[in-house]
C-alpha cells in the first residue's frame, strides 16, 4: 500500500465523527463503532487482536500462534456451532495452503471431490488438468472447515473472547486500543439473532474452547479496553473494524432477494454440484454430507426486501424454473433471503489496523471463491505479521506489501464473480450473443481456459515482484518434489524454505539451527536443478538466483529470516 492511501485514511478516521464513519455507504446497515475516543494507555502493546472467528480469523489467528505471537480472537456471536454458512467449496490454492498446515489430507477425507466444472451449461472444464496436487474442487460445508481450523487455533494457544462486540478503537505509535462490550467486559452478549445476516455476508459460527481474554481494562462508560501492537478485521461484510476506522466499504448490491434453504431431497441429483440459469431464474444445489442440500436460487422478477416471508414453494418454483425439476425437496430446516454485493475497502491497511476476508471484499457466490479468497488473504498475512513482531527491520514496508499484493487479488475475484453471474443470467441478445462468443473462445483456446482456471481456483495469481528480480520472484511455488520429502511439507509450521542444488546443501545445512530454528528449512531438489530458491511461508517465492554465491544467499536470509526469535 502505498503512503498516500493510508495517510488518507488516517486522517477519515481522526476526522470521523464519534459513532459513525467517514465514509459509510448510504445502504450499509448499523451504526459505525466510536473512531476515536478511547484513552490510550502510554504503555506499547503486544501481540495481535483478530476480531471475527470465521475461517479468515481462525486460519490467520492459528497461524501467528504458531509463530509464537500472543493472539486473542474476539467474536461477537455466543460460541457454537453453526450450519447457516453459505461457502461449500475448497479450491485448489486455498487446499495447497490448508496441506502447508498439514490440514488438506483430513479436510479431503471430509469432502466430496470434483474434477469438472460447468459453466454457462455448454462448457465444462477439466480440474484434471489442473498443475497442482488438488486438482479438482473439493466439495465440503463452511463448518466443517471451521472446525478443523478452530481445533488447530485453540491447540496453538489463541484465547478466545465471544459474545464480545467491538465498540470503537484507537490507535497510536506503539499499538491499538481495542474498545469492546459483551459476556467478557460488561456481562451483555450477543444473540442468535444475527446468524442469519451472517451467513448472508459469509460470517461463520464456529465451535471451540473459550478462553481467557487479552489483558484489559474498565473504559469509561461502561465495556473494556483490550490493547495490543496490531489489530486485523475479519468480522465480515459489516465490519465494526472497517467502520471504526473511517474506511468506505463503496460497491452496490448485484443481486436481490436471493433465497436459501436446507431442505432433504426425495431425488438425488445427478452431479456432486448442479447450477444452471434458465430466462430469470438461477438455481444451485450442494449437499451438506447429513441427507440435507443447501438451496440457493434467484428469480430477476422477484425483487423484494429480505426480511420478507418466505416458504418452500417459492423456493420450489425458482428451482424448477432454472433446473426444469425441484428434486421432491421437504423438510425445510432453515429458509432465508438475503442480496449478494460486490464491494471492497480501498485500503486493507490503516496504520496498526488490517482488513482480511469479507470486512475487505465481497462478492456474488459465483465461482465459490469468497471464502477461498478470504483464507489466501489469512495466509498473505499471518507470516507478515509474526516477523514485523519478531523484529524484522523492514516490517512497516513488509505490512505494505500486503495491500500490494491482495488487494488487486480481491479485484479480480470481484470481476470474475460478477462477470459469470452476468453472462449466467444473460437474457438480451447482445449479451446471449457474449456468452456464446466467450463459450466458443474458452472451448477451443487452451491458454485462455487455463488462465481463467488459475483466476477460478487461485493458483494463478503472482504478486508484484521487485524491477530487476528474477522472473520466478512472487509467483506460486509447486508442490515440487524434495530429497527428503516435499515443499508443502517442508512449510509446515510457518517456515521459509530455502532449496539448493544436492551437491550444495551440505554448504547450508546450519542456517537453519539457532536462533532460525523452526522458521526456516534447507532443502535440496530431488532433480538435478540448479536455482537456488527461498519460498515464503505462504508458498510464494521471495528470492531466486541460478548462479547465487555463499555470501548473496547469506545476505537474503539476514533480510527475509533475520536470525532472532521471534516473540
Amino acid at each position: 500500500m502505498n503512503g498516500t492511501t493510508r495517510n488518507a485514511a488516517d486522517a477519515a478516521a481522526r476526522t470521523a465523527p464519534a459513532g459513525t464513519s467517514a465514509e459509510t455507504p448510504a445502504d450499509a446497515p448499523g451504526t459505525a463503532p466510536t473512531a476515536a475516543r478511547a484513552e490510550v494507555p502510554a504503555a506499547a502493546a503486544g501481540g495481535v487482536i483478530v476480531v471475527g472467528a470465521g475461517p479468515t480469523g481462525l486460519l490467520l489467528a492459528g497461524d501467528l500462534a504458531e509463530a509464537g505471537v500472543e493472539v486473542t480472537l474476539v467474536e461477537k456471536r455466543a460460541h457454537r456451532i453453526s450450519n447457516l454458512s453459505r461457502a461449500f467449496v475448497l479450491h485448489a490454492r486455498t487446499l495447497e495452503q490448508l496441506d502447508a498446515r498439514g490440514l488438506a489430507d483430513e479436510l479431503e477425507a471430509k469432502g466430496q471431490t470434483l474434477d469438472r466444472l460447468g459453466l454457462f451449461t455448454r462448457l465444462t472444464i477439466d480440474l484434471g488438468t489442473l498443475p497442482s496436487r488438488f486438482n479438482h474442487l473439493l466439495v465440503l460445508p463452511q463448518y466443517e472447515v471451521e472446525k478443523v481450523l478452530e481445533r488447530r487455533a485453540v491447540a496453538a494457544g489463541v484465547r478466545f473472547r465471544y459474545e464480545t462486540e467491538v465498540t470503537g478503537l484507537v490507535q497510536d505509535a506503539d499499538g491499538v486500543t481495542l474498545r469492546v462490550r459483551g459476556a467478557g467486559a460488561d456481562g451483555t452478549g450477543g444473540t442468535d439473532e444475527t446468524d442469519a445476516a451472517d451467513a448472508a455476508d459469509g460470517a461463520d459460527g464456529v465451535s471451540g474452547t473459550d478462553g481467557a481474554g487479552a489483558t484489559g481494562r474498565a473504559g469509561s462508560g461502561g465495556g473494556e479496553e483490550l490493547r495490543a501492537a496490531y489489530v486485523v478485521g475479519t468480522d465480515g461484510m459489516r465490519s465494526a473494524v472497517r467502520q471504526a476506522v473511517g474506511l468506505a466499504f463503496p460497491g452496490r448490491s448485484v443481486i436481490r432477494s436471493v433465497v436459501l434453504a436446507d431442505v432433504r431431497l426425495a431425488e438425488e441429483p445427478e452431479t456432486l454440484l448442479t447450477v444452471n440459469a434458465v430466462g430469470d431464474a438461477f438455481a444451485f444445489l450442494a449437499p451438506f454430507g447429513d441427507g440435507y442440500y443447501r438451496v440457493i436460487g434467484w428469480h430477476r422478477g422477484r425483487d423484494v426486501a429480505d426480511d420478507e416471508p418466505l416458504d418452500l414453494d417459492e423456493v420450489r418454483e425458482i428451482t424448477r424454473l432454472a433446473l426444469g425439476r425441484d428434486f421432491g425437496m421437504h423438510d425445510a430446516r432453515w429458509m432465508s433471503r438475503f442480496h449478494s454485493d460486490e464491494r471492497q475497502a480501498p485500503s486493507y491497511r490503516v496504520g496498526r489496523v488490517l482488513l482480511a476476508g469479507d470486512a475487505a471484499h465481497v462478492h456474488t457466490p459465483a465461482g465459490g471463491q469468497g471464502m477461498n479468497t478470504g483464507l489466501q488473504d489469512a495466509a498473505n498475512l499471518g507470516w507478515k505479521l509474526a516477523a514485523v513482531l519478531g523484529g524484522r527491520r523492514d516490517g512497516d514496508a513488509l505490512l505494505d506489501t500486503y495491500q500490494a499484493e491482495r488487494h488487486p487479488v480481491g479485484r479480480s475475484v470481484l470481476r470474475s464473480s460478477g462477470g459469470i453471474v452476468r453472462l449466467a443470467m444473460a437474457k438480451r441478445p447482445w449479451t446471449l450473443a457474449a456468452r456464446r462468443l466467450l463459450t466458443t473462445f474458452l472451448d477451443h483456446v487452451g491458454p485462455a481456459r487455463t488462465r481463467m482456471l488459475g483466476r477460478i481456483t487461485g493458483i494463478g495469481y503472482a504478486y508484484p515482484a521487485p524491477r530487476g528480480s528474477h522472473p520466478l520472484v512472487g509467483r506460486r511455488a509447486p508442490d515440487v518434489a524434495l530429497r527428503d520429502g516435499r515443499l508443502y511439507e517442508a512449510l509446515r509450521g510457518g517456515r521459509f524454505v530455502l532449496i539448493v542444488p544436492e551437491e550444495r546443501a551440505g554448504a547450508f545445512a546450519d542456517l537453519d539451527g539457532g536462533d532460525r530454528k523452526g522458521r526456516l528449512a534447507v532443502a535440496s531438489w530431488a532433480s538435478d536443478r540448479r536455482t537456488a530458491l527461498l519460498v515464503r511461508p505462504d508458498g510464494h517465492v521471495a528470492w531466486a538466483s541460478e548462479s547465487a554465491d555463499a555470501a548473496e544467499i547469506g545476505a537474503v536470509l539476514a533480510g527475509a529470516v533475520p536470525a532472532r526469535t521471534a516473540g
